[in-house]
């Protein structure tokens, strides 16, 4: 914690200079840097006031032996767990884009009908996962399977650590299972690729070294054309 006060009283700093609101594409990412780093540590100053509490009630219950006080820390316990396993992700998301908005594609592989509603059933499982996590899910391009599922999706997921959160579910997704649409109720595996890209966003930028270009210089011959 001592390494992210110090970079949030840097960028503190860095608020005050002169000529600093003027550029609005620089002030902009510091103050949403700024909101992050306090975020992460509000929310770090209160697990450590709850494990202190939890501390004193222990100690307290060594000397009274009260069960409703047992049960009460035990319920405390479990709830400060939940928090720490998610404080724990949050800091492990400290990639150059991890917290950037997500931009999901999802393609069935081969395997007609069975392919695609697997394709289905996992846009709706991001979907669901968004919802529940408080973000927000932007329908990019959708497009139909021919009987059941889709054939392809794009969408964005829109929140802090989105793509943090979802570059992992990249790659080729397989279910194995007893098709709903053969009749014969044999057991079909069905594959759709994820592709998870962030969002990139205006105060990214580019630099390119000119002696990484290479220029081809052309010269336009004159043509004389005869018709028969």
């Amino acid at each position: 914690m001592e390494n992210l006060e110090e970079k949030l009283k840097e960028l503190e700093n860095q608020t005050t200079e002169n000529g600093f609101w003027d550029n609005n594409k620089n002030s902009t990412k510091v103050l949403a840097k700024i909101k992050s780093i306090k975020s992460k540590t509000i929310t770090y100053n209160e697990i450590k006031k709850e494990i202190l509490d939890l501390q004193e009630l222990i100690e307290l219950i060594k000397i009274e032996q009260d069960s409703e006080m047992v049960k009460e820390v035990i319920k405390s316990t479990a709830k400060l767990q939940k928090q720490l396993e998610k404080f724990e992700i949050t800091t492990y998301l400290s990639g150059k884009y991890d917290t950037n908005n997500a931009i999901v594609t999802i393609h069935p592989g081969a395997g007609g009908t069975e392919s695609q509603d697997w394709a289905e059933m996992l846009y709706r499982m991001y979907t669901r996962w968004s919802n529940k996590n408080n973000y927000m899910v932007k329908e990019l391009d959708y497009l139909e399977g021919e009987e059941a599922g889709l054939k392809s999706v794009t969408f964005e997921i829109v929140g802090e650590n989105a793509y943090g959160y979802m570059k992992s579910e990249m790659g080729v997704h397989r279910l194995v299972r007893i098709s709903p649409f053969d009749s014969g109720g044999r057991r079909h595996t069905s594959f759709a690729s994820v592709e998870v890209l962030p969002e990139i966003t205006d105060d990214i930028e580019l630099n390119i070294n000119p002696d990484d270009l290479r220029i081809d210089t052309y010269r336009a011959s004159r043509c004389r054309w005869t018709t028969y």
